[in-house]
């Protein structure tokens, strides 16, 4: 595990992108179901975000899952790569170099950093850091993370934003497949098959210095 140290000079040396007023889609956890692509894909039409953020875990099924009906490596691959243009992806648990090789877009960080409408968006899958091991972020900061299957939006004592979209795939914890919006300051989550909101945070302004 990295100390405040190691992760400050580690971590800015990743990709940082700076975008001024955007719409960001989250998702994480596909799994490899081409069907909850091809759904989410339909919100991505509707949302018409800027960004894409992919959370991890794209292809493999996982040791843990059980292998779900719509479980399709190849369509699914398809399905990613036609998205490719908008999203920034960080790694997975159940990501590999091999997936690297059939998807077009990188995926292989384990976080990375993306700085919208002056705020900064902290992107991990949520195995390394989650909730309980928060990274060494400032007050403000966006922790998008994954890997649970289990939706999250809160505001952290800290005044850090935790955000989990849950899984697109195989929800858990008795969720619903679902994804997550960012635009104008309000924080959505969202179920996949409607787009419709079912829990919304306001973030606090954020300076202008």
């Amino acid at each position: 595990m990295l100390d405040d140290a190691a992760f400050s000079a580690f971590h800015f040396r990743l990709l940082s992108i700076v975008f001024f007023p955007v719409k960001i889609l989250f998702f994480s956890d596909a799994h490899g179901s081409a069907l909850a692509l091809q759904d989410l894909k339909k919100r991505i039409e509707d949302e018409k975000p800027d960004l894409i953020c992919f959370l991890g875990d794209a292809i493999y099924h996982g040791p843990r899952n059980a292998i779900q009906s719509d479980y399709a490596p190849k369509a699914a691959i398809e399905l990613f790569n036609s998205i490719a243009e908008k999203l920034i992806a960080v790694r997975g648990n159940c990501d590999t170099e091999v997936d690297q090789m059939v998807l077009k877009f990188p995926c292989l960080e384990s976080y990375t950093t993306v700085w919208a409408d002056r705020r900064r968006f902290f992107l991990t899958h949520g195995h390394l850091f989650d909730a309980r091991n928060l990274p060494p972020l400032p007050s403000g900061t966006v922790i998008a993370t994954g890997h649970t299957h289990i939706p999250r939006l809160e505001q952290a004592d800290n005044g850090r934003i935790l955000l989990n979209p849950g899984s697109i795939s195989i929800p858990k914890n008795g969720s619903v497949p679902s994804y997550a919006t960012y635009a104008d300051g309000r924080f959505s989550l969202r179920a996949l098959m409607t787009g419709s909101a079912y829990a919304e945070l306001d973030a606090p302004p954020v300076s202008a210095s």
